[in-house]
């Protein structure tokens, strides 16, 4: 038993790190899909760029998966880059999570992939509070200009009756 252990230890070995070094059957450059942002609101726009698809640069994309549906990905404008270049929009009626984005190369037929998060708060712009707080005490100007112009109308003639109240008294007429 011994000695047949050894033979096979060594072969299952041998098999795992051929494993390992294994060359993808389509060549060397192992470059995906990009996608930016990487995080996007419902109803946003990503930009999806790869250099996977050799000198051709063109290919077709599927961004189904989110509801995209299908888009084309041609050579980037910028000179030496490689790449190709696709965009689409994602639907106001995408729902947060992670979706796979898919596009073949148009004569080698290599299929790349890459991830798009869809959430409902942007990460790129702070988001501040807004709206008055509840206290229960109100607030100085309401949002109802009629209100305010009978509340400050309400205080001058308080304090104008308050004012010859105090006049009157001071001068010994009595109340």
């Amino acid at each position: 038993m011994r000695c047949t252990a050894r033979p096979l230890t060594a072969a299952a070995l041998a098999v795992a790190a051929a494993g390992l070094t294994a060359v993808p059957a389509y060549g060397g450059d192992t470059t995906g899909l990009e996608v930016s942002p990487s995080s996007v609101v419902p109803g946003g726009e990503a930009t999806v760029t790869s250099a996977a698809c050799g000198d051709i640069n063109t290919a077709a994309g599927d961004a189904g998966a989110v509801g995209a549906g299908v888009f084309t990905m041609a050579p980037s404008a910028r000179e030496g880059e490689g790449e190709a270049l696709g965009r689409f929009r994602v639907p106001p009626s995408a729902q947060p999570g992670t979706y796979e984005i898919v596009a073949t190369c148009a004569v080698s037929g290599r299929r790349v992939t890459g991830d798009l998060v869809v959430t409902l708060t942007s990460q790129r712009e702070q988001v501040y509070p807004r709206g008055s707080v509840k206290t229960g005490v109100g607030g100085a100007l309401g949002p109802d200009p009629v209100q305010t112009a009978a509340g400050v109308a309400a205080l001058a003639v308080a304090a104008a009756g308050g004012t010859w109240l105090l006049h009157r008294r001071a001068r010994g007429d009595g109340i």
